[in-house]
C-alpha cells in the first residue's frame, strides 16, 4: 500500500474511539496519516481540544499498523500540533489556531465595540427561559408518548399540541380554532413561507405589508414572486383605507393587536374595515400575533382571527414567549386552505420535532405555559415602567411612544438626531436600532414617509445584571446627544 492514495471513512463502532474521516496521500502511510491529520487541524475540522481516537481503534479503521498510528501522532505531538497525557488520551493541542478562509465571518474592528447588552429586537430574556421545567416536561412528555410519535406522522404536526394550542388559542387569544385548522411549523418564518407558496398557487400577484417591518419577512414573500406594497402605518395602525388603491393585492400582512416596531394597536374600526376588505375582495389577512400576550396597561386585545375565520390566517409562536430557539409555531387556516398548506409543508419541512411538540404540549396542557406568560408579563411590565421612570428624570425631552405592550418601544428623537444616536449607542455598547430601519416605502407607493426619528429599544432583553448598566448606558447616550442639539440650535 505504500505510495498509494488511500481514502477511509471510519466507520468503526469500537469502543476505543470515534469515528474520523481521513484522507491519506504520500509516499508512506506514516507520512501520509501525519499529513492528513495536520491539514484537519490547520483548516479547523479538527478543533483545539478535541480527542483523537486511540491509536488501536483508529488503525483498525484505516487498515494500517498501530506503530502507524502512535508515530504519526508522536511526530504531531513533537511539532505542537497534538498533546498526549496519560489518562486524557490524545488531543489537538489548545494553542494550536484554525486556518480560516477569506470567505468567513470577519472580525470585529478595533473601533466597533462589542455590544455588552442584549438588546436586539424582538429578543426575549432568554436568561429566563424555564429549563428546568422544560426538562422535567420533557421527560414525562417523553415516557407517555406513543410508539409512533417518532415516525412520519401528520404534517399539520403532533395531534397532542394541536389539542393544547387549541385550549390556549381560545381562552388567551380569542381565537376561533378547531385542531384540524392548525398547523405546526417552525415559528413565523417558516409558516408565512408556506402561506407565500400557497398564495402563488392561488395566482395571487401582491401581500400588500406593513410600511414599518422586518424586511426579512418581506423578503420571504418577495422570493414567492409576490408584490409587496406598503401601507401607511399612523398612531392607530396600519391605513386600511389605502388597500382599496392597491392594485392586484390578494392578502395582506398585518400585527394588528401590536404593530412592530410603532406599537400602535389596529383601532376598531380599522379591524372591522380590513374584515370587509377581504370579504368584499375575497381576500386573505395574515395576523401576525407576535407577542400578543404581553398588553401591561389593560387586558390584551383579542385576535383579529375572531371576527372571520374564514377569512384570517392567525400566526403565532414561542419566540416571544419562551424563546426563538425552541423553533415552534403554529396557523390557525381557514377551512379551504388547509390542504394547500399541507402540500406546501409536504414539499419542504414536512416534519417539525416531535419531541419538541409533545413537550410544548405538557408544557401547555398541566398550566405550565400560563404561569410562566403571566410572569414574564409582569416583569416586562416592570421593566417598562422603569424605563419610563429613569427617562423621565434623566433625559425628560425623550418621550416613549407606543402603547404598554410586548417586549420594545419606541423612543422620540429630535430632529436629525437617529443616525448619531444609533452610532453613539454602538460605542456603549448598545445595540439599538433606528426606527428608519424598519422602514419599507416603495418607489410607487404614491406617500413620502414624514420626518421621524426614534430608537427602537428592546427593554425585555437584558438579564437582569445587565438591565441596570443598559439604562444607564442609554441614558448616557441620549443626554449626550441632547445637549449637541442642544448646542447646535
Amino acid at each position: 500500500m505504500a505510495g498509494s492514495r488511500t481514502s477511509s471513512a471510519a466507520g468503526s463502532t469500537s469502543e476505543f474511539g470515534a469515528d474520523l474521516h481521513l484522507e491519506l496521500s504520500g509516499p508512506g502511510l506514516c507520512a501520509g496519516l501525519a499529513d492528513a491529520l495536520r491539514e484537519a487541524v490547520r483548516t479547523g475540522r479538527l478543533a483545539p481540544g478535541s480527542r483523537l481516537p486511540a491509536s488501536r481503534s483508529l488503525a483498525a479503521d484505516l487498515g494500517v499498523s498501530r506503530n502507524t498510528v502512535v508515530e504519526a501522532y508522536a511526530e504531531l505531538a513533537a511539532e505542537g500540533w497534538l498533546t498526549a497525557r496519560q489518562g486524557s488520551g490524545t488531543r489537538v493541542a489548545a494553542r494550536v489556531e484554525p486556518h480560516r478562509a477569506a470567505s468567513g465571518p470577519p472580525r470585529a474592528r478595533p473601533d466597533e465595540p462589542r455590544p455588552r447588552y442584549g438588546l436586539w429586537t424582538g429578543a426575549p430574556d432568554l436568561a429566563t427561559f424555564p429549563g428546568t421545567q422544560w426538562l422535567t416536561v420533557a421527560r414525562r412528555a417523553l415516557a407517555a408518548a406513543p410508539r409512533d410519535a417518532f415516525g412520519y406522522g401528520d404534517a399539520r404536526g403532533r395531534t397532542e399540541l394541536r389539542i393544547a394550542l387549541a385550549d390556549y388559542l381560545g381562552r388567551a387569544r380569542g381565537v376561533y380554532v378547531e385542531r384540524d385548522r392548525i398547523v405546526v411549523c417552525s415559528g413565523f418564518h417558516h409558516g408565512l413561507a408556506l402561506m407565500a407558496q400557497a398564495l402563488r398557487v392561488r395566482r395571487v400577484r401582491g401581500v400588500a405589508v406593513e410600511a414599518y417591518g422586518l424586511d426579512v419577512f418581506r423578503d420571504v414573500l418577495a422570493d414567492a414572486g409576490l408584490h409587496t406594497p406598503p401601507l401607511y402605518v399612523d398612531d392607530h395602525g396600519a391605513r386600511i383605507d389605502d388597500l382599496a388603491r392597491l392594485r392586484e393585492v390578494g392578502a395582506v400582512l398585518m400585527t394588528p393587536a401590536h404593530q412592530y416596531p410603532t406599537g400602535a394597536a389596529l383601532c376598531p374600526e380599522r379591524r372591522m374595515a380590513a374584515v370587509e376588505w377581504a370579504r368584499a375582495t375575497d381576500g386573505l389577512i395574515l395576523e401576525d400575533d407576535y407577542d400578543g400576550e404581553f398588553r401591561y396597561d389593560r387586558q390584551p386585545v383579542g385576535a383579529l382571527q375572531g371576527l372571520d375565520p374564514e377569512r384570517v390566517v392567525y400566526f403565532g409562536s414561542v419566540s416571544k414567549s419562551l424563546a426563538p430557539g425552541v423553533r415552534l409555531g403554529w396557523m390557525v387556516l381557514p377551512e379551504e386552505l388547509i390542504p394547500e398548506i399541507v402540500a406546501a409543508k409536504g414539499h419542504g419541512d414536512y416534519m417539525t420535532s416531535a419531541l419538541e411538540q409533545l413537550t410544548l404540549a405538557e408544557f401547555m396542557a398541566s398550566g405550565a405555559y400560563d404561569r410562566h406568560v403571566r410572569s414574564m408579563r409582569l416583569r416586562y411590565r416592570r421593566r417598562r415602567a422603569q424605563l419610563v421612570e429613569v427617562l423621565r428624570r434623566r433625559a425628560p425631552g425623550i418621550r416613549v411612544t407606543g402603547m404598554a405592550a410586548g417586549l420594545q418601544t419606541v423612543l422620540e428623537l429630535p430632529r436629525g438626531t437617529e443616525g448619531s444616536v444609533v452610532r453613539a449607542a454602538a460605542r456603549h455598547h448598545l445595540p439599538a436600532r433606528g426606527l428608519k430601519q424598519f422602514r419599507y416605502e416603495a418607489a410607487d407607493c404614491g406617500w413620502q414617509f414624514p420626518e421621524r426619528d426614534a430608537l427602537v429599544f428592546n427593554y425585555a432583553a437584558p438579564s437582569d445584571s445587565a438591565w441596570t448598566g443598559a439604562l444607564d448606558a442609554l441614558c448616557t447616550v441620549l443626554c449626550q446627544q441632547g445637549a449637541r442639539s442642544g448646542r447646535g440650535r
